[in-house]
């Protein structure tokens, strides 16, 4: 038989007592999952979305932008939207920075924090399907993600939201969307950013496709972003608020308030009423951003929203 030295033996029991320790904080960390502390007031649960904005968002992404509107620098974004809706929340999208540099990211956090308001949810994209066969381009899907933790960090959002992008002649998987988000929502849970799926393509962000991965990745980090409208466009009204009532099951800290949707012309009306009831209803406690996607002009149709939104949280 052989004999273990004294230090071999306090070395492996070290060891031993630190992967412990690490593997408790780990299953600590999980199962207590985030902590928010939300606002009761209804005006201070709104928040205003730049993507409304984007004819107007001067940024080298943002392909939306109409050179024949004023520009605007999405560091200016939180200052007008304190000033012409008085709201202090904002839901800055991914494709609206003008650079993710540090010294940009630093100029915007100090104009946010001047305007006295914060942001609450970062859109994003990250370039590359979470379910692709390709386990290389997975992986890049899944480091833009980590990047995106860490810009929401730089920034003191609480959370991102992802986009699962589609790939041609594949139909979403919910296990290998579900094996990507694990790694990407650990990564969150490690920096205290919540990841966030939205029903924001009827195809490769199905509500119930959506669902069924969360269920599956079991973390508290990883949660629902409900869209009052995106599924309307499915054509069939009751579908939309299955699919709402679904996500908002498993959503946390925010989500997108519309009255309607276009597509090709034609209008969907969506019921803020019945929706907001949805939402009580689940015992959602988060923020309602403010995405207008209607006729007219995104001023007017914001401020439309934020009336209509205050009156149904009264």
């Amino acid at each position: 038989m052989r004999t273990v030295s004294r230090r071999h033996f306090l070395k492996k029991s070290t060891s031993l007592a630190i992967g412990v320790a690490s593997l408790s904080w780990s299953r600590n960390l999980f199962s207590a999952g985030p902590d928010l502390k939300f606002p009761v007031l209804p005006r201070h649960r709104l928040s205003v979305a730049s993507y409304p904005f984007r004819a107007f968002i001067d940024s080298p992404r943002n392909w939306d932008r109409d050179r024949k509107k004023p520009a605007m620098d999405l560091k200016d974004f939180a200052c007008m939207v304190v000033k012409k809706f008085h709201v202090h929340n904002i839901e800055p999208l991914g494709e609206h920075f003008r650079s993710t540099e540090p010294a940009y990211l630093q100029a915007f956090r100090e104009a946010v924090q001047k305007a006295k308001a914060q942001v609450v949810n970062i859109p994003v994209s990250v370039g590359a399907s979470l379910y692709d066969p390709d386990a290389a381009k997975r992986a890049k899907g899944i480091e833009n993600s980590k990047k995106w933790v860490d810009i929401a960090v730089a920034l003191g959002s609480p959370s991102i939201r992802i986009h699962i992008q589609g790939v041609k002649s594949t139909s979403p998987d919910v296990d290998r969307t579900a094996a990507s988000l694990s790694e990407i929502a650990t990564y969150g849970a490690e920096k205290t950013v919540i990841v966030n799926l939205e029903n924001d393509d009827l195809l490769s962000e199905d509500a119930f496709f959506i669902v069924k991965v969360i269920e599956k990745v079991n973390n508290p980090y990883l949660h629902a972003l409900p869209d009052f409208g995106n599924s309307m466009l499915s054509g069939k009204e009751q579908f939309n608020y299955d699919a709402v009532t679904a996500m908002f099951k498993h959503a946390y800290n925010i989500c997108h308030v519309k009255d309607s949707e276009i597509d090709k012309g034609k209008v969907f009306k969506v019921d803020l009423r019945r929706t907001f009831a949805i939402a009580k209803a689940s015992g959602y406690r988060g923020y309602f951003s403010m995405e207008w996607e209607g006729q007219g002009g995104p001023y007017e149709g914001t401020q439309k929203l934020i009336n209509e939104s205050l009156k149904c949280l009264a």
